[in-house]
């Protein structure tokens, strides 16, 4: 049991590791990005600049028309900085969104990876259940600490299967259905037992608890993976 803890923490500390390298790459290559987009623009100031050269050098354009011209120069080069500078902006709010997508992308793919391996896991050892109690007349069935509200069918199924279960028998579709409607089992399908079970399963609605609470044994017929001991009917 050691050994078992020792490398599932290993294995813990490795994913940590793994998904901390992923977000500190993520930002550094953004980051970089971000430096060589904004270095890659002109200055804002550049063309004031070179409106105010124009001024300075060529101080012999008194006409009314050439001035009219160097202030619309002025003008232009006031509007190219303030462009400038909402590209500079919008450069920015998309690069924290992409940091922000890439982020979660990055949390949802360990997420989803880290549900697979465990998914995995159950379905390897077994559904653990230490306790399963059915109250008929509530119609509920309680596998560990949660509740499952079934249908009347499907608690006299679930029942059924928990006495024999208890008592080491496994179930066949036609002893199943014999002993739920009354009849003997020359009268009973085995499709019909098959069925009640089927309907079991989609009523208590999450396919990972149902599939692996009530085994179907090949050529045997099913039973519940629950301990004798675990079992409460009320």
């Amino acid at each position: 049991m050691q050994e078992n803890t020792s490398s599932a923490s290993d294995n813990l500390r490795a994913g940590n590791r793994v998904v901390a390298f992923g977000i500190a790459a993520i930002v550094l290559i953004l980051l970089a990005a971000a430096v060589f987009l904004f270095s890659s623009l002109p200055d804002a100031n550049a063309f004031n600049a070179r409106v105010e050269r124009l001024f300075v050098e060529n101080d012999n354009l008194t006409t009314g028309a050439e001035i009219k011209l160097l202030e619309i120069l002025a003008q232009s080069g006031t509007a190219f900085a303030e462009v400038l500078q909402s590209y500079r902006m919008v450069i920015f709010v998309l690069l924290v969104f992409s940091t922000a997508l890439l982020l979660a992308a990055l949390v949802f793919l360990v997420t989803i990876i880290t549900l697979n391996r465990r998914m995995s896991a159950i379905q390897r050892s077994g559904i653990q259940v230490s306790s399963l109690m059915i109250n008929r007349e509530g119609r509920a069935v309680y596998i560990n600490d949660m509740e499952f509200q079934l249908t009347e069918a499907a608690i006299e199924t679930l029942s059924v299967l928990a006495e024999a279960r208890m008592d080491d028998e496994v179930l066949t579709g036609v002893q199943l259905e014999a002993v739920i409607s009354g009849r003997s089992e020359a009268d009973c399908e085995e499709a019909a037992g098959a069925t009640r079970v089927k309907r079991l399963r989609d009523a208590l609605g999450n396919q990972l608890v149902s599939e692996l609470l009530v085994k179907t044994i090949a050529r045997r017929g099913y039973v519940l993976a629950v301990g004798k001991d675990a079992i409460r009917m009320v």
